[in-house]
């Protein structure tokens, strides 16, 4: 993906988990929201990546969002692009995502 299409599906990624936040807490995503909406953006090899971290936030009971491209500029219809994961407790994230690196 090129750099522009990649920040736009962030941008899905962000509002997906604002609307369909599932946290343990929802005081969480008012805090969030209440201290500048932290997002730190990293990178992972591939597709299956994506949905192994998903399996593991679901699992752990974090709020995420999936974002499937509805393939109209640069990847097929369905392609896995990006994974949000949180608003959660930092621990808690990087229990998830710890291990991968900055984009």
């Amino acid at each position: 993906m090129t750099r522009g299409k990649a920040a736009a599906q962030c941008g899905h990624a962000a509002v997906g988990t604002v609307q369909n936040f599932t946290g343990r807490n929802k005081n969480l995503l008012d805090i969030w929201l209440a201290t500048g909406q932290t997002k730190v953006v990293l990178k992972v090899d591939s597709e299956s990546d994506l949905l192994r971290l998903a399996k593991q936030a679901e699992a752990s009971g974090i709020g995420s969002f999936l974002v499937r491209d509805a393939g109209r500029t640069e990847v097929a219809n369905g392609t896995v692009t990006v994974l949000a994961v949180g608003p959660a407790e930092v621990k808690d994230v990087d229990a998830i995502t710890g291990q991968l690196k900055l984009l």
